[in-house]
């Protein structure tokens, strides 16, 4: 389980507004500490999640893992719980995979049009 705590003064414990600008150190079950980039905040079934990478002693992450969490900031102060269900869990990837996918698709539009050059002198 994570550290239930944003460990970091930069968003002043507001997570909604740091997405991916800053890090979080979580503190596991095994009392290893991980420092984490926030990729993204997000609702599935009425609920807020968190996707967190998990990055090495250099900052990088290169084997694309991601923590998904249970996110609530309702008090002012976020917290990260477990999702403890198999079924809760693959809702929730599913909805991120969504996202990247969506993402992906977004690049490529952008990087296709800014390739498109439209001579609007007829």
């Amino acid at each position: 389980m994570a550290d239930n705590k944003c460990n970091t003064a930069d968003c002043g414990g507001n997570c909604d507004s740091c997405n991916g600008d800053i890090t979080v150190t979580l503190t596991l079950d095994n009392d290893e500490t991980v420092e984490c980039a926030i990729l993204t905040i997000f609702p599935v079934d009425g609920r807020d999640y968190i996707a967190l990478l998990p990055l090495d002693e250099n900052g990088e992450n290169e084997d694309g893992e991601v923590y998904l969490y249970r996110y609530d900031n309702s008090t002012g102060s976020p917290v990260l719980d477990n999702i403890e269900s198999d079924e809760e869990y693959d809702a929730v990837a599913d909805m991120f995979d969504q996202m990247l996918d969506a993402a992906e698709y977004d690049e490529l539009v952008e990087a296709d049009g800014e390739d498109i050059d439209i001579d609007e002198t007829n």
